[in-house]
């Protein structure tokens, strides 16, 4: 672990630099140990691949506070990476007007259409962290075999729920927004309200897995305001 200032009020946690689920352990365990402690000192926790980014009042604790914190959870807790996550099932259909790229996964993995959506539905993924835009979760524990590169030119338009890959990534579009990731299926599901609490329905740490829907199922779950 190497913990470096990132500026006059926050730290940055690192325990490697590679993707590895081992290390994810490390970031969430510390992740979840942090927010535990519910310290209005600390003001933010921003978990990516191999760190974590630490937030904090500089006006409350100084910045060898802060080491003194993180050494001591660390070295008392372990990486404890479970602590506060929730199992989230996810809708999602996989109809081609919905996955528009699940061809092209299909002609580059070599493997047909229906083995790429079971191989998809059936993994058990874990949410690395949120990025790029609010509610979008990093999934991490995709097939290798389903890695597929993202697009070339990234389109203007992705439809909120829209469910891509790229490279050995997998993730949830949460809103409209621009997007580069290979679309391969839709969930009904919103992922981002700004006006819940908390506003995302998925935290770091927490693991998810997709449970496949045909299109009357989708359009039944819409009407319900899933």
């Amino acid at each position: 672990m190497k913990i470096v200032p990132a500026s006059d009020s926050s730290m940055l946690v690192e325990f490697g630099d590679r993707i590895d689920p081992e290390i994810q352990d490390h970031v969430l365990g510390l992740f979840h140990a942090l927010r535990a402690l519910d310290d209005p000192r600390i003001r933010n926790l921003h978990p990516g691949y191999v760190s974590l980014l630490v937030d904090f009042d500089p006006l409350a604790l100084s910045p060898q506070d802060v080491l003194a914190l993180i050494e001591s959870l660390r070295s008392n807790r372990g990486p404890a990476a479970g602590n506060g996550s929730a199992i989230v099932a996810i809708p999602v259909c996989y109809d081609v007007e919905f996955g528009p790229d699940l061809a092209d996964v299909s002609a580059y993995t070599g493997l047909s259409a229906e083995e790429v959506i079971r191989l998809h539905s059936s993994a058990t993924y874990r949410v690395c962290f949120l990025g790029f835009t609010g509610g979008f979760a990093y999934l991490g524990g995709m097939p290798k075999v389903l890695h597929t590169p993202r697009l070339a030119t990234p389109r203007r338009a992705v439809a909120a729920g829209s469910v891509g890959i790229a490279g050995g990534q997998t993730g949830i579009y949460p809103t409209d927004t621009p997007g580069g990731w290979r679309v391969i299926g839709r969930t009904p599901v919103q992922m981002f309200n700004p006006l819940a609490q908390p506003p995302t329905r998925v935290q770091s740490g927490d693991i998810v897995r997709f449970d496949p829907i045909n299109r009357v199922e989708f359009e039944q779950l819409c009407r319900e305001g899933a």
